[in-house]
């Protein structure tokens, strides 16, 4: 078996710790400890005969997808990177065709990287019983067992009863009305659509070419033109950016004869809102889930989020607060699932917020972006034990580098100079230079003062990179 891990979401519901270019299934959201990608991926430990694991993530979450796989000593996945994410059928088609280069029978099981299964070994055995009829060249999703009447959630209607807790798919329901859902929770034959799947690679290949042969062909031309690239697999950016965007529903479930379902009662949640982690957080006596430096009175089921400062709550119901270094969001419990709509204003806005938060993560470490003001930034780096950033050069702001710990080895202009903490080095306009850790085993960190006409991460000349991102400024 060949786990698959889609990890190519958003979670723009989640802002504003959720965004574009650090999602939630990077997040340590329901535990403390790994992230939800962490997770999934864990989760599929214990399972006969895994070898790899594929991941499939889109290129800018690389280095740190890289990372948390590194953390939790992942190192059979393959990283499949897409350039444009073009919905769930074609990235699991370039899964499908990486598996079926040794071998198409082989099955896979696939899962979104940000959802929660509480019980795993009801999970483990859910996937048994789908292993058997992928085999047989079924096409297997999962039925959640619905715990209520749930209008965020598409539905599975269960046919004809095919063994031990499988069935036919006897029809696929989009996200129903509030007197639909308590239909279905009331028929019993209604299960939530939870996007987990297993299946072959010949198996899903074939279907997929009969349905939508644009995608398959899209993604066949771009595994086929695929090459390595540090631990990444890179595809044919432009044969994959030709590819319809659609989801595996509508490209193939819901139009397979092939389609099965099996129930699954394991605690998963899709984590799709604030109100949907509320659901999954502890709560106190007084069913209020809190994160950070927080103060409650007469407050109650509210989920209060405190990233870096004292958050009071008083006197409130049913809320979602939520306190970043650089934004706030205030809402009802019952309304979290119309935050995309505030993301959706910040992007037309071309607002940051909408993608990247105050600290930036990079395959060499990251940056907090302090201070601000008119032709001037400072920035907080911090470089990991032995990582170098790219050999780089400005055209419109200089820079000023002060050693808070550690020691830096600079490159300015034609000189390689070590700097400890307390000393510091200027860097004009247009002159090449580089920032390296030459410690194996202590941080360095650095002040930066960036002064100049225009401060933009994309007045970055990359010459030399360790991370194949010269010409970049990514």
């Amino acid at each position: 078996m060949t786990p698959v891990i889609l990890s190519g979401g958003v979670g723009s519901r989640l802002w504003p710790l959720s965004r574009g270019m650090y999602p939630k299934q990077l997040l340590c959201l329901v535990d403390e400890q790994y992230s939800m990608l962490q997770q999934t991926v864990l989760r599929s430990e214990g399972l006969d005969a895994v070898e790899r694991r594929i991941v499939v993530c889109n290129e800018e979450h690389r280095f740190i997808v890289g990372e948390q796989l590194n953390q939790i000593e992942c190192t059979n996945a393959c990283i499949l990177l897409e350039s444009k994410g073009r919905n769930t059928a074609p990235a699991i088609a370039l899964a499908a065709f990486e598996v079926a280069k040794s071998n198409p029978d082989e099955v896979m099981l696939v899962m979104p990287a940000d959802h929660v299964i509480a019980n795993i070994n009801v999970f483990h055995a859910a996937i048994s019983k789908a292993s058997e009829l992928a085999l047989e060249g079924d096409l297997v999703t999962f039925g959640i067992v619905p715990q209520s009447a749930e209008t965020g959630y598409g539905y599975i209607k269960a046919g004809k009863p095919i063994g031990d807790g499988g069935f036919d798919v006897a029809e696929f329901k989009e996200k129903p009305s509030q007197e639909i859902a308590e239909s279905y929770l009331a028929s019993g034959d209604y299960y939530w659509n939870g996007g987990i799947f297993v299946f072959t690679a010949a198996s899903y290949l074939e279907e997929l070419k009969r349905f939508e042969p644009e995608v398959y062909e899209c993604a066949s031309r771009a595994v086929s033109g695929a090459r390595a690239d540090l631990d990444f697999l890179r595809i044919d950016d432009e044969a994959f950016a030709q590819s319809p965007s659609i989801s595996i529903d509508y490209a193939v479930m819901e139009r397979t004869a092939r389609a099965k379902v099996v129930t699954l009662d394991a605690g998963w949640n899709d984590v799709g809102s604030w109100s949907a982690l509320w659901d999954v957080s502890e709560k106190d006596e007084y069913g209020n889930a809190v994160t950070g430096d927080v103060l409650l009175s007469d407050t109650r089921n509210s989920h209060i989020y405190s990233e870096s400062k004292l958050v009071s709550v008083v006197g409130v119901d049913d809320l979602v607060v939520v306190e970043t270094d650089d934004a706030v969001l205030v809402t009802n419990r019952d309304n979290s699932q119309n935050v995309k709509a505030i993301v959706s204003q910040l992007e037309s806005l071309d607002r940051t917020q909408a993608s990247h938060h105050r600290k930036v993560y990079r395959p060499w470490g990251w940056y907090d972006s302090i201070d601000s003001g008119d032709r001037f930034q400072v920035k907080r780096i911090q470089v990991k034990p032995g990582a170098r950033l790219s050999v780089q050069m400005h055209y419109h702001r200089a820079e000023h580098w002060v050693v808070v710990k550690g020691t830096a080895e600079v490159l300015n202009g034609d000189k390689t100079v070590l700097l400890r903490e307390n000393e510091s080095t200027f860097i004009p306009i247009g002159v090449t230079h580089a920032l390296r850790n030459p410690s194996e085993t202590q941080t360095l960190e650095i002040i930066e003062v960036q002064s100049g006409s225009y401060l933009g991460e994309d007045d970055i000349v990359r010459l030399e990179d360790n991370y194949g991102r010269a010409g970049s400024t990514k």
